[in-house]
């Protein structure tokens, strides 16, 4: 196998690097890394790039990754290159994060790679994972019980904003993490490494088959080879070549279910309408429950597939008030029409204006602002100076009264246990204010939030934005009329 130019036609096909990239090489001292660093460093005039070197002690193995630093300052000195060279406390990172080290670590690692690009001017990072890391990679996702996701294994190019990292570093700019060396099986690299002299160093932790990854690549992987398939890493490799397209795919039609079924999204929830989002196929039921959940919590690497089903299920068979837990404090919400995935004990803030006190008294006829916003505009018309079609008044947040039922002396009010009011249409028979809001579908945190226009007597007159009272509806006999409008601060009069 020509590594050199397996590798140069790869960076190529896969658009990995352009001509003029200052591109930072992160740089252990194993094989897989010094042979990236040597096939880049040797090849830097024809691809037109300039290179720097980064490695990152991570204080986990003492004086060999001492000298491991020192190795590698020493290699970018004789050839040339820049290169930064820091340390981090990794084990200390991972007991105040309560992460596992190998996590630590890598998120550690990718900052200080980001922050070095960011200083440098580099809009590349290239790191040394290859063929055989991919395999061990999926196979690990697969165990797990990854999805598509996981199962694409690691990809070409990644921007590094996408990454998981226990910071953002400060004055980062944008850039792609890439990897040249993907394809290419760790037996061609220490071959290449062999024939161009290339002495790397050796770090002992990679024998170690307590921590996972290892266990796989020295344990797992060689055994199915053995005992079941001699080319099993490749087939593993092919078959997350063909998910990586499925899923880039699948992609396109989540975004596309996403823009028709989401109602609104903000950094407090996403909220879908339900019925269409009831009516997707399952695979982006699921999709766009994870997208929302990744728009929530940026920082959460993996949205568990435990959790998923269970909101996924929740929202298509839950009532109105059924509620499942999601990752990081969140929750799946099933409303009357509408699926929020938000905070717990997420509310939305009502579309119509609230009152701040129990009571207000209201200026009749005039304007009456609001506690807590919006407000009530109140005219006193002879039956004859009616508007053209109002009783066919579509809008609930206006309302047609008899002044003689009502009196001018009115007021909007909070809702009370055991409010009754007789709604148009039921001749006169009484209901409870909180059945007609079920009734009515109005949700359960917001029916406390609706005004109820009340006469001096404290009867019931109007529960505004749903039913008016049989006893106050526009008759023959009436002469004169309330017209009723509420109003948003923000809005004006409100839409239905």
């Amino acid at each position: 196998m020509d590594l050199q130019r397996e590798v140069i036609a790869y960076i190529q096909r896969e658009g990995l690097l352009q001509p003029g990239d200052k591109v930072v090489v992160g740089v252990s001292g194993g094989p897989d890394s010094l042979c990236l660093l040597h096939l880049l460093w040797a090849n830097q005039d024809a691809l037109r790039i300039e290179i720097h070197v980064a490695h990152l002690n991570h204080q986990l193995r003492g004086a060999e990754a001492d000298e491991d630093a020192r190795f590698v300052a020493a290699t970018a000195a004789a050839w040339r290159l820049p290169c930064t060279v820091e340390a981090c406390d990794v084990g200390t990172l991972a007991r105040e994060h309560k992460m596992a080290i190998e996590e630590a670590a890598r998120r550690a690692r990718y900052a200080f790679l980001w922050r070095v690009a960011s200083h440098a001017g580099a809009s590349r990072i290239a790191v040394a994972h290859n063929a055989d890391d991919q395999s061990e990679t999926v196979v690990m996702h697969w165990l797990r019980g990854s999805g598509l996701a996981g199962l694409r294994g690691m990809l070409p190019a990644v921007q590094l904003s996408a990454l998981r990292l226990i910071e953002r570093p400060d004055g980062a700019v944008p850039a792609w993490l890439i990897r040249p060396l993907l394809e290419m099986p760790r037996a061609a690299i220490e071959a290449y490494d062999a024939a161009h002299g290339l002495a790397p160093r050796f770090d002992r932790s990679n024998l170690d088959t307590t921590l996972y990854r290892n266990k796989l690549r020295h344990e797992l992987i060689p055994y199915l080879e053995r005992a079941y398939k001699p080319n099993f890493p490749e087939i593993v490799r092919r078959s997350a070549r063909v998910i990586r397209d499925d899923y880039d795919l699948l992609c396109t039609l989540r975004d596309q279910a996403w823009e028709e079924t989401v109602r609104s999204a903000t950094s407090a929830a996403v909220v879908f309408e339900r019925e269409a989002w009831q009516a997707l196929h399952p695979s982006l039921q699921r999709g766009t429950i994870r997208k929302a959940v990744q728009q929530l919590r940026r920082s959460l690497r993996d949205v568990g597939f435990v959790h998923v089903e269970a909101a996924t299920r929740v929202a298509v068979e839950g009532d109105a008030g059924a509620q499942a837990t999601l990752p990081d404090g969140l929750a799946l919400i099933v409303g009357y029409d509408t699926i929020a995935v938000a905070e717990a004990g997420y509310r939305p803030t009502p579309e119509w204006p609230t009152l701040a006190v129990e009571r207000v008294e209201l200026h009749v006829p005039g304007t009456t602002i609001l506690p807590g916003g919006g407000e009530a505009t109140i005219e006193l018309l002879p039956r004859g100076r009616l508007p053209a079609g109002w009783a066919r008044n579509p809008d609930p947040w206006r309302a047609y009264l008899d002044a003689d039922v009502t009196g001018t002396e009115l007021a909007l009010r909070r809702r009370e246990e055991g409010d009754r009011f007789c709604p148009l249409g039921m001749g006169g028979r009484h209901k409870l204010v909180s059945e007609l809001l079920v009734n009515e579908k109005v949700p359960a945190y917001w029916r406390d939030e609706i005004p109820l226009l009340v006469r001096v007597d404290g009867e019931i007159m109007w529960v505004c934005g749903q039913r008016i009272d049989e006893r106050a509806k526009i008759r023959a006999g009436t002469s004169q009329v309330i017209a009723i409008e509420l109003r948003t601060p923000d809005k004006g009069l409100l839409d239905v």
